[in-house]
């Protein structure tokens, strides 16, 4: 019987009152791939910074091929083997690929100075290795993000790395994107790498992966052969209970009175001619593969991309939008992807993020109403139920599915009319995405509309009343929400329809 090449024995990690992992033990075999789950919280993320020695555990062993190793830092990781791509990519976007590739390791000629000639060469056979398409000296930021994900794996590979860490790689890529990567996984085991796949998307769980492991509160509740599962019993695993997959429909009809719509709304070479509309009561979704224009144009009804022609109307009126402060006051509330970057200040506290938006409303004689606004912020954290509930705790120490929720939470007080959403549920666990299909389907349920963007086609056919494809910046096909399938949207975004 083969032996792990990495062992994790009783790991422990306790922080200042929190035991984030409480005797959890994991191993990653060399040639399989290894999906490590859980809810967000779970204890993921601390067990993954405990391998790459960021944290040190407060009890427990790692092994590496047999032996015992202390895994003080990050360059020491990297030296034994073990390398993590991060959900929010590690590259450097002034540098070229190449320079990337090979950062605190360059190819030296014989007085130290560093091969150019060989780091580009290297670069060449390290792409081609993962299937990618790219110049070694193309400029990173100058890359899409799928690229971006496929030099993450080309820089494990330069490290030589025998234990490669996957944390969401598939969170921004579309459907053909996801499919190349899954490829590129397989042919990572097929060369006697171990992978650790961490996803919140099961589906993609039982493609690529041999064994699972699920996390939960901190501890360990099982590690079994993929063969040995199915989607209603990992997910029981991971939230002790059954969720099913059926459509979250709203308790009003739509309403006839349009809350948001497009007339002929063009930006550039993004998108041309849009016509859309969302009524109150309504989840209209947006879908297409990368590059169609559908980000720019769900970001230009906030302001922030600018339009060429076209018209915006706002509950049956007319409105320019020459910035977000714009949007806002017509009654528009936007809740970006990148929520660590858009959507929250990290380094305030759940408090001060949900006050932000409705500050005014909370001012007398330039003073703020403190009793008014932690009696706010309380509700709120109660009503969206956020771990942890304290309103001092740092944002950046939430899990995603909880900064996910606090995002969502500061626009609730200003009773916006329009929602947008840009990927809402983008590396969000499980139990989170039925919490946040709730409280879009509530909002709507109180007469807001929402429009949202994402490359889920599961979580588009199960929450919307509409589905708009686009394809060449333009919509190309309509579905009802209820008629629709994947193979329709799929043909849609083709422009096979």
């Amino acid at each position: 019987m083969q032996e792990p090449f990495l062992k994790v024995t009783g790991v422990c990690k306790e922080f200042p009152g929190v035991r984030a992992l409480d005797n959890v033990s994991f191993e990653c075999l060399l040639g399989s791939v290894h999906a490590l789950i859980g809810e967000n919280g779970a204890g993921k993320s601390t067990l993954i910074k405990i391998l790459c020695g960021v944290y040190q555990p407060t009890r427990g062993e790692t092994c590496l091929n047999g032996s015992p190793v202390r895994i003080e830092h990050p360059d020491q990781a990297a030296k034994l083997g073990i390398s993590v791509i991060h959900q929010e990519l590690n590259l450097l976007p002034a540098f070229t690929v190449a320079e990337n590739l090979f950062l605190g390791h360059e190819p030296s000629k014989n007085l130290g100075a560093i091969d150019r000639g060989q780091v580009r060469a290297k670069a060449q056979e390290l792409l081609a290795r993962v299937g990618v398409n790219v110049d070694p000296d193309t400029l990173v930021k100058d890359l899409s993000l799928a690229q971006k994900q496929m030099v993450e794996i080309a820089k494990a590979l330069s490290q030589e790395s025998k234990i490669i860490v996957m944390d969401e790689p598939t969170a921004a890529l579309n459907h053909n994107e996801v499919e190349k990567l899954m490829e590129i996984i397989r042919n990572l085991a097929a060369t006697n790498h171990g992978v650790i796949f961490i996803s919140h998307r099961l589906e993609e769980v039982f493609q690529v992966c041999d064994t699972v492991t699920v996390l939960r509160d901190g501890q360990l509740v099982g590690t079994k052969s993929i063969s040995e599962l199915d989607m209603e019993k990992i997910v029981e695993m991971m939230t002790g209970k059954a969720i099913l997959g059926t459509r979250v429909d709203g308790k009003n009809p739509v309403q006839q009175r349009k809350l948001l719509e497009t007339r002929n709304l063009s930006a550039k070479s993004w998108f041309h001619d849009i016509n859309i509309t969302v009524r109150a009561g309504e989840i209209v979704g947006l879908i297409g593969l990368e590059g169609q224009g559908q980000r720019e144009f769900i970001r230009s009804l906030y302001g922030v991309v600018k339009t060429t022609s076209g018209q915006i109307f706002v509950d049956e009126q007319p409105v320019t939008f020459r910035n977000a402060k714009d949007a806002i006051r017509a009654g528009l509330a936007f809740v970006p992807e990148e929520r660590k970057v858009e959507g929250l200040c990290l380094v305030l506290d759940l408090l001060q993020n949900m006050a932000l938006p409705t500050l005014k409303d909370r001012q007398r004689f330039g003073f703020i109403d403190v009793e008014k606004e932690r009696s706010m912020g309380k509700d709120l954290i109660a009503a969206l139920q956020v771990h942890p509930s304290n309103p001092m705790h740092k944002a950046n120490n939430l899990s995603g599915g909880n900064q996910q929720k606090i995002v969502i939470a500061k626009w609730l007080p200003a009773k916006p009319k329009v929602f947008l959403f840009s990927e809402p549920t983008r590396g969000v666990d499980i139990g989170a995405k039925e919490e946040i299909y709730q409280l879009m389907r509530s909002v709507t349920d109180q007469g807001a509309g929402v429009l949202m963007f994402s490359t889920d086609m599961g979580e588009l056919l199960r929450v919307c009343d509409r589905i708009l494809v686009m394809y060449e910046g333009h919509i190309v096909k309509e579905f009802r929400g209820t008629e629709a399938t994947r193979e329709m949207l799929m043909t849609a975004q083709w422009g096979l329809a």
